[in-house]
C-alpha cells in the first residue's frame, strides 16, 4: 500500500480511506454460506416491506422502529454498549432526557457504514441530511437515500437539483424530530475523523448538538469505498453477529446567530491538531467559496467545529486527520487504476 502513502495523514500516519479486510473464514466458511444463503431472503424480505410498503402506512413512529429492528435483526446487529458523557454505566434510565438527542436537538453523526443511518433512525427517528465541504447549508435526504451514500462516490459540491436548506428551516418544519448531520460528508474506515463541514456552524444558538460515534465489531462493515455492495452484504449476513458500541457527548450550543463567548472558544483552540492546521487554517486564509475569512469564519464558528470534531474523535478513540472529501476523491481515482492494472 506505499503507493497510497500520500492519502496517509501527515500528522498521525492515519489512512481513513483504505478499506478493511475481512478476517479469513477459515474452517467457519461452510456455517457463513449457510447464514449468508439462509439470511438473504430474510434480509430482502423486511427491507422490501419497511421501504416500499410500511414507512408509507400510518404505523406510527414505534411501529417504524420495530420495522427497523426487524432489520437490525436479521444479520444478528445488537446493540452491545452505550455510553453518555456524564452518565454512570446502569444509570441512564434515571437520568434526565436531557442529556440524549431528542425533538429539536441536533446529531453529529460519525460516519462509516449504512449500518448508521438504519440504527439512527431505530434509536431517534430523526430527519437526515446531507452535508457538504463547500456550503452551510444541508439537503434533506431520506432513510433510503443515507442508506445509499455510504455507498455512493463523495461529493464536494451538491447536485445542481439538489434542494439546499437552513438547519434553523429543518428544527421549524419538524419540531418533533431531531436533525442528523453527518458532518464529515463522505464514509471513513471509522480510524479517523475527517475534516467537518461547516453546516454546523448554522445551527442556532439555542438547539442542542450531541456529538454521536458509532463503531462495530468487527470493523469489517465499513464501507469506505463506493460501490462495495456486494461484499458488504457478503461481510454483513455470512458473519455470526454483529456489535454495535454508541457513544455520545455531552452537548454542545450552536453558534447560528454568534452568541458564544469568545474567551471560551480561544481556550477550546488551543490544542492545536492536524485538523486545525491543514484545514481551519486554510479556511482563516481563504475563506470559503471564495469570499473573505472575516465573512465566513469567525473564531466562535471555528470553536464549535473543533469542539465536535474533538468530541467525535474521543468517542470513537481515533484522531482528527487532516484529508477531506477532494483528498478522498483522488484516493478512489488512484484505487480504481491500481485495480484494473491487475
Amino acid at each position: 500500500m506505499e503507493k497510497f502513502s500520500q492519502f496517509r495523514d501527515r500528522g498521525s500516519g492515519i489512512a481513513p480511506f483504505l478499506p478493511i479486510p475481512a478476517p479469513s473464514a477459515g474452517f467457519q466458511l461452510p456455517l457463513r454460506f449457510f447464514l449468508f444463503f439462509f439470511r438473504l431472503p430474510l434480509f430482502v424480505f423486511v427491507c422490501f416491506a419497511y421501504f416500499v410498503v410500511l414507512q408509507w402506512l400510518p404505523i406510527g413512529s414505534l411501529g417504524k422502529k420495530a420495522s427497523l429492528w426487524c432489520i437490525l435483526g436479521v444479520p444478528s446487529i445488537w446493540w452491545i454498549d452505550l455510553q453518555v458523557d456524564g452518565v454512570r454505566k446502569g444509570s441512564l434510565s434515571k437520568q434526565q432526557k436531557a442529556r440524549l438527542p431528542g425533538p429539536g436537538s441536533v446529531i453529529a453523526s460519525s460516519f462509516t457504514s449504512p449500518i448508521d443511518a438504519v440504527y439512527l433512525a431505530a434509536i431517534f427517528d430523526p430527519i437526515f441530511t446531507a452535508s457538504y465541504p463547500n456550503t452551510r447549508r444541508v439537503e434533506q435526504i431520506s432513510l433510503l437515500q443515507a442508506i445509499l451514500r455510504s455507498f455512493a462516490p463523495p461529493q464536494v459540491s451538491p447536485l445542481p437539483n439538489a434542494r439546499m436548506v437552513d438547519i434553523s428551516t429543518l428544527l421549524d418544519r419538524y419540531p418533533n424530530n431531531p436533525i442528523v448531520l453527518f458532518p464529515e460528508c463522505t464514509t471513513t474506515n471509522s480510524r479517523g475523523v475527517l475534516p467537518l463541514s461547516m453546516s454546523l456552524t448554522t445551527v442556532p444558538s439555542k438547539t442542542k448538538i450531541f456529538p454521536v460515534s458509532l463503531r462495530y465489531t468487527p470493523v469489517d462493515v465499513v464501507t469506505p469505498l463506493p460501490g462495495t455492495y456486494l461484499s458488504f452484504l457478503w461481510t454483513l449476513l455470512s458473519s455470526p453477529t454483529h456489535g454495535i458500541r454508541v457513544r455520545i457527548a455531552e452537548s454542545v450550543a450552536g453558534v447560528g446567530d454568534g452568541e458564544v463567548s469568545q474567551k471560551s472558544t480561544a481556550t477550546r483552540s488551543t490544542r492545536r491538531s492536524t485538523y486545525e492546521t491543514e484545514y481551519l487554517d486554510s479556511l482563516g486564509q481563504n475563506g470559503v467559496n471564495g469570499m473573505s475569512a472575516e465573512a465566513e469564519i469567525t473564531l466562535a464558528e471555528k470553536g464549535l467545529v473543533d469542539q465536535v470534531g474533538e468530541s467525535l474523535a474521543r468517542l470513537g478513540r481515533v484522531k482528527r486527520v487532516g484529508l477531506g472529501v477532494k483528498d478522498k476523491k483522488e484516493f478512489i481515482r488512484m484505487w480504481t487504476k491500481t485495480r484494473r492494472t491487475w
